[in-house]
């Protein structure tokens, strides 16, 4: 689960990690009334979930409420597109009106979970910025990792390597230390899968000062803070992928046109990876889990079929605590009630294999079976090619 800047900065402010004072504002007038109580000279930041807002135009610098008042007029209500959102943007809905900062150096401080070392991973880099990703692809060696063992905590010699490798003046080191801290208590307490600020600056009179902030939480956490489940913001997420949360299935949109209905994350993975290799596109990652009634798998068919990109339909299922049988019904059932007219490609085996092909066969509908995976994904992609919306 994805949150705005303006709430990361406020949990990472409890936890001890300093901020520039700023307010939200979803209309010109608030911003105006904001931008005079933190002084007139304000930055505007068009809050969205995505990355590269400076280069698409969303962050801009007013010196005086008059100009935060036009600014937030071109900015609310606007389509941002940056290379995180796609082609279709988001829409800014609200702006962060914060104070302005003179600036000195630009760092990077980030936590992540490193999935090969099983632990978590504190990177800094003394050249941080809108350009991060370019060094860390050009330049890796300037991005110093620390791994964290949670059985030990963050220790001092820990927190020692990440203000070298900042380079940080003296002075800095316990503000330096402070954050570290912060950050890692965040990542740990708050289930989160990433923390990041991206810049960490060194201010004018010599601060150290978190100027923006992403933090991404663990879904499978959420039932253990009800408090960050209220941030979430609905209009940022997918459509599809909100309404699949509703009935517990696993949503993901992609960009292709074979979409792929599976029983666990795995074989979900081995599906799209089979139609690529099939010279295909996914269209998505659809996983209805071990259980899936009937009532689910048609949830899932509608969902399938809302997206106007999908030009035909892959069911790959292994049956085990889902037996085929069982699946069979549910999508018999689902393709007479929603009237599905795209292709559709079966393939399952495991338990009651021969029943559900059997019911399958006998419902009169015009399923198309394979054998084996490569067989289906052959035949969807090909489907996919021919079939029409």
């Amino acid at each position: 689960m994805k949150i705005h800047e303006y709430q990361a900065k406020a949990i990472l402010a409890d936890y001890g990690v300093p901020v520039p004072k700023g307010e939200v504002a979803v209309t010109p007038l608030e911003a105006r009334n904001a931008a005079e109580r933190l002084g007139g000279a304000v930055v505007i930041k068009a809050q969205i979930h995505a990355g590269g807002r400076g280069k698409a135009g969303g962050i801009v610098l007013a010196s005086s409420p008059g100009e935060a008042e036009t600014a937030a007029e071109r900015l609310i209500g606007s389509r941002l597109v940056t290379h995180q959102t796609g082609s279709e943007g988001s829409v800014v809905k609200r702006i962060l009106v914060e104070e302005r900062t003179a600036i000195t150096r630009e760092l990077y401080a980030g936590i992540v979970l490193d999935r090969k070392a099983a632990l978590p991973v504190i990177m800094v880099s003394g050249e941080g910025g809108v350009d991060i990703e370019e060094v860390a692809a050009k330049s890796p060696q300037k991005i110093i990792r620390v791994a964290v063992d949670p059985a030990t905590q963050l220790q001092a010699f820990h927190t020692r390597q990440l203000l070298f490798g900042l380079r940080l003046s003296q002075p800095l080191h316990r503000a330096g230390v402070e954050i570290f801290r912060g950050l890692y208590r965040t990542f740990q307490e708050k289930d989160c899968s990433l923390v990041e600020i991206n810049p960490l600056v060194v201010t004018a009179d010599n601060r150290l000062l978190a100027l923006d902030a992403k933090v991404n939480f663990d879904d499978n956490a959420l039932f253990r803070h009800p408090e960050i489940k209220e941030l979430r913001d609905l209009d940022e997420e997918s459509p599809l992928e909100v309404e699949a949360s509703k009935f517990s299935l696993s949503y993901i949109k992609l960009n292709g046109t074979v979409g792929c209905m599976v029983n666990g994350a795995g074989l979900a993975m081995a599906t799209m990876d089979i139609v690529k290799l099939a010279g295909g596109e996914p269209a998505n990652f659809l996983d209805v889990g071990g259980g899936a009634s009937a009532e689910q798998i048609e949830n899932a068919f509608r969902i399938l079929t809302s997206d106007r990109s999908v030009r035909a339909v892959l069911i790959n299922i292994f049956g085990g605590i889902l037996r085929c049988d069982r699946l069979a019904e549910g999508v018999i059932h689902a393709v007479r009630s929603l009237r599905v007219t795209l292709p559709i490609v079966i393939r399952m085996e495991g338990t009651n294999v021969d029943q559900g092909r059997r019911m399958l066969h006998e419902s009169g509908l015009n399923f198309i079976t394979a054998d084996g995976m490569r067989e289906a994904a052959e035949r969807s992609v090909e489907a996919a090619r021919g079939g029409k919306r």
